[in-house]
């Protein structure tokens, strides 16, 4: 698990980026995954999930996840939810519920407002980026009385550019959004690479944040012990494991 140094400041909160290591599933799943909407055995998804919640002192009800659909549909949690919600966004006040972000290349982004005491957690792939989740998310925040310059931003480990090339067509999608985005691609070998992670970092700037922190972890690369969608296919799995990220007011 990955720790952000700017969030450990605060004791009224916990959080955490888990990796694929410490948990009970087996083959391509193992070990800690957390993906409810894999195929993987459930009972092992439970137990993973039971144990990441015994890390921060909670049961496992009180993790709260999203059917995750790479929308910019953000949801305030008032209690537990008793259904899996679609969004991709999770927004709270109330201590003790902590939001899950399920993510294998997409870039998990937990966010703490210091003096109101919100959290907020978000999947933020490249389609949920580009319809806008980020500006999405700020905005609601701000609608609660949170000031952007208070708010603290962390993304978490997700595929490196190096590891994420894109089409030409994917390229186009997004200089026809802005022609300022051509900086957020590299060149090399004829081929195209896309920077989620700098993608990212220049919304949250554009919404005004000025506390940011990036976990520069590369997703990709087995080494580095976290579940990768890309991999997966590479390696002609026919599924994958997720990685979850957590936030809670204690």
């Amino acid at each position: 698990m990955y720790k952000s140094k700017l969030l450990n400041k605060f004791d009224e909160i916990d959080h955490g980026f888990f990796n694929s290591k410490g948990g009970f599933s087996k083959g391509i799943y193992e070990s800690l995954n957390c993906g409810i909407g894999s195929k993987d055995l459930k009972k092992n998804v439970f137990r993973n999930l039971e144990k990441v919640a015994k890390q921060i002192n909670i049961t496992k009800k009180n993790i709260i996840l999203l059917n995750q659909v790479h929308s910019n549909k953000v949801i305030n949690v008032r209690d537990i939810l008793k259904i899996r919600r679609i969004g991709d966004g999770l927004i709270t006040n109330r201590k003790k519920l902590a939001l899950g972000i399920l993510t294998a290349d997409c870039a998990p982004i937990l966010i703490f407002d210091p003096k109101k005491k919100i959290i907020a957690a978000l999947h933020a792939g490249w389609k949920g980026a580009f319809k806008d989740i980020i500006r999405k998310t700020i905005n609601k925040l701000n609608q609660k009385g949170s000031k952007s310059k208070d708010l603290i931003a962390v993304v978490g480990p997700c595929i490196a550019v190096k590891n994420y090339e894109v089409k030409k067509d994917f390229l186009n999608k997004f200089l026809q959004k802005s022609k300022k985005n051509i900086k957020f691609f590299k060149s090399y070998n004829k081929k195209i690479y896309f920077s989620l992670n700098s993608y990212i970092k220049s919304q949250l700037i554009n919404m005004k944040i000025k506390k940011i922190e990036i976990i520069d972890k590369d997703t990709f690369p087995k080494k580095n012990n976290f579940f990768s969608s890309r991999r997966s296919i590479k390696n002609k799995f026919n599924d994958y494991g997720r990685n979850i990220s957590i936030i809670m007011i204690k």
